[in-house]
């Protein structure tokens, strides 16, 4: 088959497409006033496929997009609205035999650089400064080679845990000793998590401490930040009990969800039975941060009182 052949079957497919309005024709040129000046010169405009295809597509994770029902012939299309505005499940969104439609695997790619950019991105510097943290690092080397930087902290969550010699040295050095809350903000594995709900979770925190009568510590934050890193913090500078707000593993399209993990006097050595959290802490689906936020201060005060975090603490309670 030769190029001219070839090119009539696109024709004919094309024009078959148009005619089913499959696609949108492609737009005459304007004509131009042999008065007219003549225009500046502009970038070269990618050409025009043959029979005026058009590819361009709007963006999928747009909400009129997102949640447009996608179900052939449904038996009862009406209720198909509701039911996809009442989960966060992809459903609703139809088939092409035993796959995905093409709008299906355009959020679905959509959602998943969501994710990517939260995962690898850094916490905004200006909100840390609004905030008043001061930032220590765990042991991970900073770069951006797979010896150090993100790749290293997605590889070596072990490294996660331990704060670095020189942020151990920064902390005694600027943190009040031994207070009844510890509250610290780490990047975990969602930047846009911490951003989202931060600014709101840190007045209700510190003032819901301060009607408690309950003494705060110097706040900061940790870079490259794994749960275990509690442990390191309750043996440097012995609070009560540590509130470490961290970003949480993001989801498909979700990735502003925050969890608050407290302990109570963690030491080196504790586990996951020795902490309790308070996930999912987000707007539009989660938990309200300003309600997370009050939580954290009742169940810090339930701590205090038992003297006890994690299982301890659910036996304690019985």
């Amino acid at each position: 088959m030769d190029d001219a052949q070839l090119n009539a079957i696109i024709d004919a497919v094309v024009k078959e497409m148009i005619a089913a309005q499959a696609v949108a024709p492609a737009r005459p040129a304007e004509p131009v006033a042999a008065s007219s000046p003549a225009p500046a010169p502009q970038p070269a405009a990618p050409a025009t496929p043959p029979g005026g295809l058009a590819i361009d597509l709007p963006d999928p994770a747009l909400p009129e997009h997102r949640y447009q029902p996608r179900v052939q012939r449904a038996k009862n299309p009406d209720a198909l609205p509701a039911l996809i505005a009442a989960t966060t499940a992809r459903v609703g969104v139809g088939r092409a035999g035993p796959r995905y439609r093409t709008a299906s695997l355009l959020l679905f790619q959509a959602d998943h650089a969501i994710t990517q950019d939260a995962l690898y991105r850094d916490v905004d510097p200006k909100m840390l400064d609004d905030l008043g943290l001061f930032t220590v690092q765990t042991n991970i080397k900073s770069g951006t080679s797979p010896s150090g930087g993100k790749q290293e902290y997605l590889l070596r969550p072990d490294l996660g845990r331990q704060i670095s010699d020189d942020g151990k040295k920064t902390i005694l050095e600027k943190c009040v000793p031994s207070p009844n809350i510890q509250l610290v903000v780490g990047d975990g594995l969602s930047a846009a998590a911490v951003e989202a709900n931060v600014r709101e979770m840190f007045p209700v925190i510190l003032n819901g401490a301060k009607s408690a009568g309950l003494t705060v510590g110097t706040p900061f934050f940790i870079k490259y930040c794994r749960v275990g890193v509690l442990n390191d913090i309750g043996h440097l500078l012995k609070p009560d009990v540590v509130i470490l707000l961290i970003g949480e593993r993001p989801g498909l399209g979700r990735a502003e969800s925050l969890s608050a993990y407290m302990a109570y006097r963690p030491k080196p050595g504790d586990t996951d039975a020795d902490r309790d959290v308070v996930c999912n802490i987000f707007n539009n689906g989660g938990t309200n941060p300003l309600e997370g936020a009050a939580f954290t201060i009742q169940l810090a005060q339930k701590m205090i009182k038992h003297q006890a975090s994690g299982v301890r603490l659910k036996l304690a309670t019985k």
